[in-house]
């Protein structure tokens, strides 16, 4: 019988030819989430980046999951999955470098804005005020935000514990795999959490929507549009706001 070599929890183990049988049927089982996940980060992407990229590179995190769930562990594989398949794809787009440098500056410069706003104010930062603080019109303030949309990617893979940039151990794996954590490693996590959801809580009645039908019941920008009477350019530009927002609090509460 052929004999083939996977990695498991980091280890070597030989794998029967009907193992790779089925993780072959897994592949293709669970190719439509890949192509799902990898069309909702592509909708915020530039032109030039392919999707077929962002599909092998979601079939290289599927199967990593495969390799490395544990069914002992109280969490569906899909759900395991999709953080992969995520993460994998999200460190694709950073590996590629897909950004001109002069998007992140502006990505970055709305994220201050609104920091630096709603550390004074005490409140979600208006968008006059943020034109104000950068010294930009109202036409310039929406190319920024359609610029940085892609760059707007919460990707908790970044949440590093402890800002170890060097640390293989994740928020993202926290994430995944919740029953492997220490007490101390889940205290942080419920830490995060409650930030995440008092962050959302804060924001703009319109935002807080958008976030809502976007991230938990999983609509497509159009679908968003359209139950909110808007196009879907300007779901896109709600969305982006909103997750700047976000980022700017997160990384300034968890001192990132």
């Amino acid at each position: 019988m052929t004999q083939t070599t996977v990695k498991t929890y980091g280890q070597q183990t030989q794998s029967s030819a009907s193992d790779v049988d089925q993780r072959n049927e897994m592949i293709l089982e669970y190719l439509p989430l890949v192509k799902f996940v990898a069309q909702r980060i592509m909708v915020r992407l530039p032109q030039h980046v392919e999707i077929d990229d962002l599909i092998d590179a979601g079939i290289i995190g599927l199967i990593d999951a495969f390799n490395k769930f544990d069914p002992t562990r109280k969490i569906k594989f899909k759900t395991y999955a999709e953080f992969r398949v995520k993460g994998a794809i999200l460190d694709e787009l950073r590996a590629l470098d897909w950004a001109p440098r002069s998007t992140r500056q502006k990505a970055t410069r709305l994220e201050k804005a609104y920091q630096h706003i709603e550390q004074i104010r005490g409140r979600a930062a208006h968008d006059v005020e943020v034109m104000e603080y950068l010294g930009i019109q109202e036409e310039e303030f929406y190319q920024m935000l359609m610029e940085a949309r892609g760059i707007a990617l919460i990707s908790i893979d970044e949440l590093r514990q402890d800002n170890d940039e060097a640390s293989e151990r994740n928020l993202l794996e926290y994430l995944a795999d919740p029953e492997q954590q220490l007490p101390s490693e889940l205290s942080h996590l419920d830490q995060i959490y409650r930030i995440v959801a008092d962050s959302i809580d804060q924001l703009p009645e319109k935002e807080r929507l958008v976030v809502s039908l976007y991230y938990y019941d999983e609509l497509t920008m159009k679908e968003i549009g359209a139950i909110m009477d808007i196009t879907e350019s300007r779901v896109s530009q709600i969305h982006t706001k909103a997750i700047i927002r976000l980022r700017a609090r997160l990384l300034n509460t968890l001192d990132l």
